[in-house]
């Protein structure tokens, strides 16, 4: 049998050719040695499917194969479905020839990753339709990660229509696997959810247009033991920002079978005698050392083959967005205020948010219309630019070129740019319509407006951001060709611009996923700031992409979208596992509150290359689900830091106890907690039991003595070898229960701490 065999550092991907000519897939999981590959070929003599072929035997029904497809015997979900001019959606590729490319392959069109790679190409043909399709194989070595993706050629003298062409196939020869997805909305992106994958069909799909808050395109497979530190997974992921889907079932015979790619609801593409359809890329990754290992394999992909190479590992700016420090209402003035404290406490990017354009005084009017409101910027954005600069500080900007709105010049001018169907009065999001980016006009339009916009001033940082889903599509290729026309966009600002810091946004995390992340580095995790809802939503993100991608803002309590009431310190300490910002009024705060964030940014920078590239580890403490631990380790385990959260206070609780990970066995580490000051108003009136004189809780010698006098937190400290600090763990200082003294910890509700290990 020939065999095909793609190994990583700790993977192998085997399949092999049968005598059909069909691609049996024979293995995906733990490295392979010396092997004999007919071991694992399926042995079916007396197959009880349909017979492909009555000679060979051949039945495809419950053979594991590199890509399924219609009509012949094979009762999955397909791969790709095609129909040919005489209405026929039967196809059965088959082998023609392979052959081994000394350098990686990359769409044109499409984001892509990049590397040293090799890629391996298989050709297939169905010799009844004459349609050729191509399989495309990429392996990253160090990071354990395998990309697939396929060309369909119409070497036929007929026209098709495509209804379906996915990326990759997955089938595994167990059915104990648990699908696990990140599904949400608007403020909680990301939600996670298992379902056990057996009889029947689950679906892990967008059908807005992105790839959508709703359900991100990262899929896991987890067999029932798997928990962060052991036990098999799989990672599933999409390069694309548009409409996806990932298929699973078990089949009869106890077989799990898994496809993704662009959604096949919908999708219909006609494909001329001698043109060619290309999937996106779909990525895949196998750890048997539990979903940290998983997590960390997707994270190096990332940071090392997929963001643009110009900020693969470059520290990125501490912010300052103006966004809910002033919203719309804003003008030169504010705006420098603003700036001029961000600038004392050592934040180095002021980021202006919505509002700086047109008539853009809500979000009624102006999208489209990308001329500087000189009310609001009497010198126009080259002017704040040099005064931002002027105090040592970057500059950086909210756009929506994506976005028109119906009062606006541009759409009065082009009405036919916007995506609508004649006769039908089309759907609205937020007040505004979508631009038609499958439209060359469009394109060309958006390219030039924003060449100018980026070149009109001293732009270090954008923020790209869309705010709403797509609708009213003309046909089955829309949705495809605008994700393309998009692309072509990106492609072109990103590379005349390679030196501005793009954040892409979709009302927070509508759309953070691989594509995005080929031309954006970076994206804003959730509109959700608070510090409760962001350890959800970090810690699920996390499970699919790297720190370094993950927007993360202090924002002013009580938080604009629970109204939740958390300390300042929580609210720094959740954000520093990202790229640290902040979004308030910093000239609101007082004196006490400025002086603790001049000394957050200050320890963030110190730390800014391991919080944004160190190996993440998410820690489950032992039966504490109440709290939350993350870690950070560098690459030579020579330093980390972890957090310590917890969600809510319990009376009387037990010893609390931290299992740090990844340190160096026989490394000998200095552990110390991050010092910060407590507010005493946090005890109310228990404050009389020390008090020579009754105060009022909250009265003016109540705020007198909140300034006057502050608590310290308790200090832990120890030297210790990193093979103990693992083994055994940390008892920590018990938390308050009545009394208070320098052994107990004030740890109440949304309370955390970080804790510092250095290597001696």
């Amino acid at each position: 049998m020939k065999t095909w065999h793609l190994s990583t550092k700790n993977t192998s991907y085997l399949f092999g050719l049968t005598d059909s000519g069909h691609l049996e897939h024979l293995h995906y999981g733990a490295k392979l040695g010396v092997f004999d590959p007919m071991l694992l070929h399926e042995k079916m003599p007396y197959p009880t499917g349909l017979l492909l072929d009555e000679e060979t035997q051949v039945s495809l029904e419950d053979l594991p194969l590199e890509f399924s497809t219609y009509g012949k015997g094979d009762i999955r979900e397909a791969m790709i479905e095609i129909e040919t001019s005489d209405k026929n959606r039967v196809s059965d590729f088959r082998y023609v020839e392979d052959k081994v490319l000394d350098h990686p392959y990359a769409s044109s069109d499409l984001p892509w990753a990049y590397g040293e790679n090799k890629t391996i190409e298989i050709t297939t043909r169905d010799e009844t339709s004459g349609l050729t399709l191509i399989l495309c194989y990429q392996v990253y070595e160090h990071c354990d990660v395998l990309a697939r993706s396929c060309r369909l050629v119409n070497t036929s003298d007929q026209a098709v229509v495509v209804h379906r062409l996915l990326s990759a196939q997955l089938d595994i020869d167990r059915n104990d696997l648990f699908w696990r997805t990140f599904d949400g909305h608007w403020a909680r992106e990301r939600e996670v959810h298992e379902k056990e994958l057996n009889s029947g069909i689950l679906v892990n799909d967008s059908k807005t247009g992105i790839s959508s808050n709703r359900h991100n395109p990262l899929v896991i497979l987890r067999e029932k033991d798997c928990d962060e530190h052991h036990g098999v997974c799989f990672g599933l992921n999409l390069v694309y920002s548009g409409n996806h889907a990932t298929i699973g079932e078990v089949n009869a015979y106890g077989k799990s079978h898994v496809v993704w790619g662009i959604h096949p609801h919908s999708f219909e593409i006609a494909l001329l005698p001698g043109e060619t359809l290309e999937s996106p890329l779909a990525v895949m990754t196998f750890s048997d050392q539990g979903l940290n290992r998983l997590s960390s394999q997707f994270h190096t992909f990332i940071n090392t083959h997929l963001i643009p190479r110009r900020w693969r590992n470059v520290p990125r700016p501490v912010l300052i967005n103006s966004w809910e420090a002033t919203y719309f209402n804003f003008n030169e003035s504010k705006l420098m205020k603003l700036a001029k404290t961000a600038a004392n406490v050592g934040i180095e990017l002021f980021v202006l948010d919505d509002g700086w354009f047109s008539k853009r005084n809500n979000d009624l009017s102006s999208l489209g219309d990308w001329s500087v409101n000189l009310k609001k910027l009497p010198g126009g954005l080259k002017r704040l630019s040099r005064k931002i600069h002027g105090l040592g500080l970057q500059f950086g900007l909210w756009v929506e070129p994506e976005m028109v709105s119906p009062d606006s010049d541009l759409y009065r001018t082009h009405p036919d740019w916007a995506i609508t169907i004649d006769g039908r009065k089309p759907t609205m999001g937020r007040h505004q319509l979508v631009l038609d980016l499958s439209n060359l006009d469009v394109q060309d339009h958006l390219i030039r407006t924003f060449t100018e916009v980026f070149s009109s001033a001293p732009i270090e940082y954008v923020k790209w951001d869309m705010n709403r889903n797509l609708s009213d599509l003309h046909d089955g290729s829309h949705a495809h060709r605008y994700q393309l026309g998009l692309y072509r966009v990106l492609r072109e600002l990103t590379r005349t611009f390679p030196d501005i810091l793009f954040e892409s946004c979709a009302s927070g995390g509508n759309r953070f996923d691989m594509g995005m992340l080929a031309y954006m580095p970076q994206t804003w995790t959730s509109d959700n700031t608070d510090a409760l809802c962001r350890i959800d939503i970090q810690d699920a993100t996390s499970q699919g992409y790297p720190l370094s991608t993950m927007g993360a803002h202090v924002s002013a309590v009580p938080n604009h979208q629970t109204q939740r009431v958390t300390p300042l310190e929580t609210r720094f300490q959740v954000a520093c596992f990202g790229i640290l910002g902040y979004e308030l009024n910093l000239n609101e705060l007082s004196a006490e509150s400025l002086k603790s964030i001049e000394a957050q940014v200050a320890f963030y920078k110190e730390y800014r290359e391991l919080f944004q590239f160190g190996t993440f580890y998410r820690i489950s403490p032992k039966h504490q689900t109440n709290l939350t631990d993350w870690m950070v380790v560098d690459e030579n385990r020579s330093i980390a830091i972890l957090m310590h959260f917890q969600d809510r206070a319990i009376a009387n609780p037990t010893t609390q106890t931290l299992h740090p990970v990844g340190l160096d066995p026989e490394g000998l580490y200095d552990f110390s907690n991050r010092p910060f000051d407590i507010d005493i108003g946090l005890f109310g009136d228990l404050i009389n039991m020390v008090s020579p004189v009754r105060i009022k809780p909250d009265s003016l010698l109540h705020t007198v003595v909140r300034k006057m006098k502050v608590l310290h937190t308790e200090v832990e400290h120890g030297v210790s070898d990193g093979r103990s600090l693992m083994a055994a763990g940390i008892k920590l200082k018990q938390s308050n229960v009545g009394g208070f003294s320098d052994e107990t910890r004030v740890f109440p509700d949304g309370a955390s701490r970080l804790y510092i290990f250095k290597k001696l």
